[in-house]
């Protein structure tokens, strides 16, 4: 559904960086290059006074820290910079206009590494970029312009398994397939004389799970995921001076971080060791870089999860609150109420700041290894957007997979479907003027081919990045105001949570976010259908728990683009929206 209505505007007072924020909107449609992004925060002299509706001028308060709002980008399908159909790593520089008008400060790259197949989990060279992407050169260019604009970028690291190309691989297999046959030596013996068979899990038996015969040999490997992804051995301390060394390639390139990729399965099923793994590489790139940032998959049950903070690692993506059966979609869908919602939020912070107080949750809605939101709650467009606001109103670094912030649509279990070509332009044909724009795509400039083997048929029920742009009550635009309420307010996202019990009760839950010396209510109204009523006695409860004798609105989330504000001592809190009061 494509929402026509637009709201009356309101008498805006427009400052220079709101001028520069709309000359950056073009670049989602093609018209304008990263050069000259601004970086700098809007002068506060020229912020308008504080209302209740001039929330979305007021400066942006973003600390130099790790935590942030990133975008999740697989560049094969992202955008196209020079007409072969690919996503490419200059196609991401062209687009940080995009991203950084988002309101996104840190960028996750999908495998950029070579590899032989279009996912690019199964690394054939740690040391260079996918020919496909593009080179070194870009990459370090990509590097340069993010950081000029305060834009972070981690890239996945894939420590796991290689593909069963990489050189060290076919090396082990080649020695292998030389040993005399009367050759009875223990693989650690055989190591010692080879040591890219001690990089990996090789055995004279069939082990239970997942193992595969080398050809030509009476040998095993192991390789959980698929049998072109041979598993790593971190016993092998050899294995572990060759990721030093990987670790010093990227971090000298400018790397800001890493997403680990399957750490629970370094050795399945042994928690203790997973965690040293990760710990001892965390621990060596901090060495490098103090600033360095790692966020890990953890695919797991919350507890689960809490265990894997003994690693000492900055973060772990938040598994049990995303997905289709997440705390945040079902609270979307109505399925779950506000209360549960808060009440699931102060647990995280409870049990996984017990195992590690410095930990940064790593909160998102979906990933490339799931179906989109959008099929989660049936393209409804109210859900659509609360479920970014819920995201948005979370503890720790928000993670949004590129295309959600407009709707895109996926399809069935097949990992082609859920990784499509980001949707710049939906446009109807030039002879038949239509509001309907499912059936006619007309691919623009950057629209990338995405992965070949994808269902082609799969349309979204939204439109493009520039059709969206143009209207105020988008998908698009409503995520940009809960990215700039997330980048005005740092408690949103770093405050410790005290849930006013009293004022939460089902669809309706009022929490107070403490950071340092500053606080913030959060007040949700999780009914789709029936607004909510905040009364004079609620109001002053809410003061009280803020400490301050004048309250106002800090900003709001609706999906109707209406207004919310404090009238005779109390407030209303429409359908499925979201309000922040100070």
């Amino acid at each position: 559904m494509h929402i026509s209505f637009k709201p009356k505007r309101k008498l805006i007072i427009i400052t220079v960086t709101a001028l520069v924020l709309s000359l950056l909107l073009l670049t989602a449609c093609g018209e304008s290059t990263p050069d000259g992004i601004p970086s700098e925060e809007p002068d506060s002299s020229e912020v308008p006074p504080d209302t209740a509706f001039g929330w979305e001028s007021l400066p942006i308060n973003i600390i130099d820290d790790n935590y942030r709002n990133y975008y999740e980008i697989f560049v094969y399908s992202f955008f196209d910079s020079d007409g072969d159909g690919i996503g490419d790593l200059n196609g991401v520089t062209e687009q940080l206009p995009y991203i950084k008008d988002m309101g996104f400060n840190g960028i996750w790259l999908m495998p950029v590494m070579p590899s032989p197949t279009y996912h690019k989990y199964d690394v054939t060279d740690y040391c260079d970029i996918d020919e496909a992407y593009g080179s070194i050169d870009d990459f370090k260019e990509l590097i340069s312009k993010a950081h000029e604009n305060d834009i972070r970028v981690i890239i996945d690291f894939v420590m796991n398994h290689t593909s069963s190309q990489h050189p060290w691989f076919k090396e082990a297999c080649r020695y292998l397939k030389e040993l005399d046959e009367a050759n009875t030596e223990s693989i650690e013996a055989l190591a010692d004389k080879n040591k890219y068979v001690g990089y990996y899990h090789f055995s004279r038996n069939r082990e239970s799970g997942s193992w595969y015969p080398v050809s030509g040999t009476p040998f095993y490997y192991e390789g959980e995921f698929w049998e072109e992804m041979p598993d790593l051995n971190y016993s092998s301390e050899a294995l572990w001076q060759e990721f030093e060394a990987i670790t010093d390639f990227w971090l000298n390139m400018g790397t800001d971080g890493f997403r680990m990729d399957a750490t629970m399965h370094f050795e399945e099923g042994d928690t203790g060791f997973n965690t040293q793994v990760m710990n001892r590489i965390y621990s060596y790139a901090k060495t490098k870089n103090p600033d360095f940032y790692m966020v890990s998959e953890v695919w797991s049950s919350e507890k689960t999860i809490a265990d894997y903070y003994l690693s000492e690692t900055d973060s772990l993506f938040n598994f049990d609150a995303a997905d289709a059966e997440g705390i945040l979609i079902k609270t979307a869908r109505g399925k779950s109420g506000a209360d549960r919602l808060v009440y699931a939020m102060k647990k995280y912070e409870e049990d996984f700041g017990a195992v590690y107080p410095e930990y940064i949750d790593a909160v998102f809605l979906t990933n490339h290894d799931m179906g989109r939101v959008a099929n989660a709650l049936m393209n409804n467009e109210d859900a659509l957007k609360y479920a970014g606001g819920l995201l948005m109103s979370m503890n720790g670094s928000a993670f949004v997979y590129y295309g959600e912030e407009i709707g895109m649509s996926s399809r069935g279990t097949k990992d082609e479907n859920k990784r499509l070509p980001m949707l710049w332009s939906y446009v109807p044909n030039e002879d038949e003027q239509s509001d309907d724009y499912t059936d006619r795509a007309v691919l623009r400039r950057g629209m990338t081919a995405g992965p070949s083997d994808a269902d082609k048929d799969i349309k979204s029920s939204f439109p493009g990045v520039c059709e969206q742009t143009d209207d105020p009550a988008s998908i698009l635009n409503y995520y940009k105001k809960a990215l700039l309420l997330r980048n005005q307010n740092p408690e949103i996202a770093r405050g410790k949570i005290t849930v006013i019990e009293e004022l939460t009760e089902k669809n309706k839950a009022v929490i107070i976010k403490t950071y340092n010396d500053s606080r913030i209510a959060v007040l949700y109204n999780n009914s789709p259908e029936n607004e909510v009523y905040i009364t004079p006695d609620e109001l002053i409860r809410i003061k009280e728990s803020l400490n301050t004798e004048n309250i106002k609105v800090a900003g709001f989330l609706t999906t109707d683009n209406s207004e919310i504000s404090i009238s005779d001592e109390s407030l209303t809190l429409p359908p499925r929206s979201i309000a922040y009061l100070k």
